[in-house]
């Protein structure tokens, strides 16, 4: 046999070959367009955080929201981007970082503080608004009602009715001879009115006499302090507000235990400053259940079908350090029920 025919017999033979080869090659080719439209697009979701505090003093509670996030399946670059603005206690400045994250078109806006709320509301009547923590926020206008806030607002509160008798009730404990009971407060928020109007409400069965104090900026804590001091206070409850309480807890705590007043507020920080009982909602926690409320506005429910929860965990915290430079023999009992105590 000729070699031209030899070749050519080896063509013929594999002809079916080839031609199945560029059969599957445009399949190949065709099925790629489809194939690349086939997989799923990554949405990328945008969180605005809104706070009053400053820089660093709420991280702890930021990383806490963060981690419930990831646990809910929401990764920082590569589904999420968290946008954070902080007021540093500027008041003047809430109003045009809660505009700033209404222009980005975020898809929650996460707010810390009385102040960062209220701003948020005003910038934005269509983005969800998730409080972290609310004392009041029926009686703040935030939501209509606990059940079905209604509108684009809702999240945790901290408040519970029997947490300022609470409160009240272990700063007689830890100082039993404590009757006069200064009430540091800002009496120009719905909040402070509604906690000292509690406060009041249970003192008589306490044996305590309420003397509230209004302070509603941190250039009137001294002069509170004198109020107290010639009041001849013996003990002192303090309701915080952020626009001047937070990044002032050591301040006022060294300005009680100078004036030796057995002294208790809300927030875990104000022990660690030096104040001498703190009792309130677990921030941690609270950041974590708005994290909780935001997973479910993303995945399409409607704030104002979402219920304002009461908080569910509660932590004492004790100072023993301020106990004893106050000669204060802490009871066993209420150290056994400490959440910590601080050395």
């Amino acid at each position: 046999m000729s070699l031209v025919a030899r070749w050519g017999g080896e063509l013929k033979a594999a002809r079916p070959i080839m031609q199945l080869g560029v059969i599957l090659l445009v399949l190949v080719v065709l099925a790629s367009p489809l194939a690349v439209e086939a997989q799923p697009h990554t949405k990328i979701w945008r969180i605005g955080y809104l706070s009053i505090a400053q820089v660093g003093f709420d991280k702890s509670w930021v990383d806490a929201f963060r981690e419930r996030l990831r646990e809910l399946g929401y990764t920082e670059g590569q589904n999420l981007v968290i946008e954070q603005r902080h007021a540093a206690q500027r008041p003047e400045r809430i109003s045009d970082l809660a505009t700033e994250l209404a222009r980005l078109r975020v898809d929650a806006i996460v707010a810390y503080g009385t102040l960062a709320i209220e701003a948020a509301r005003m910038a934005t009547s269509e983005i969800p608004i998730v409080f972290t923590v609310a004392a009041d926020p029926v009686g703040s206008g935030y939501v209509a009602t606990v059940a079905r806030p209604g509108g684009n607002v809702t999240g945790p509160s901290n408040f519970h009715a029997d947490l300022v008798a609470k409160q009240l009730e272990l700063l007689k404990e830890a100082a039993p001879a404590a009757s006069r009971v200064a009430v540091l407060v800002n009496l120009a928020i719905p909040h402070g009115l509604l906690q000292l109007k509690n406060i009041q409400a249970v003192a008589p069965s306490l044996r305590a006499m309420v003397m509230p104090t209004d302070v509603r900026g941190p250039g009137e804590i001294e002069h509170a302090f004198v109020t107290i001091v010639k009041a001849r206070a013996d003990a002192l409850l303090i309701v915080p507000d952020p626009t001047w309480f937070l990044g002032h807890q050591r301040r006022i705590a060294q300005l009680a235990l100078k004036n030796r007043l057995a002294a208790i507020s809300t927030v875990r920080e104000w022990a660690d400053a030096g104040g001498l009982l703190s009792y309130g909602a677990n921030f941690h926690d609270q950041w974590r259940r708005a994290a909780n409320y935001v997973d479910k506005i993303l995945k399409g429910a409607k704030p104002g079908d979402l219920p304002v929860e009461q908080p569910m965990k509660f932590d004492l915290v004790i100072n023993l350090k301020t106990a004893r430079a106050l000669r204060i023999n802490m009871p066993r009992s209420l150290l056994l029920r400490a959440d910590h105590v601080i050395e």
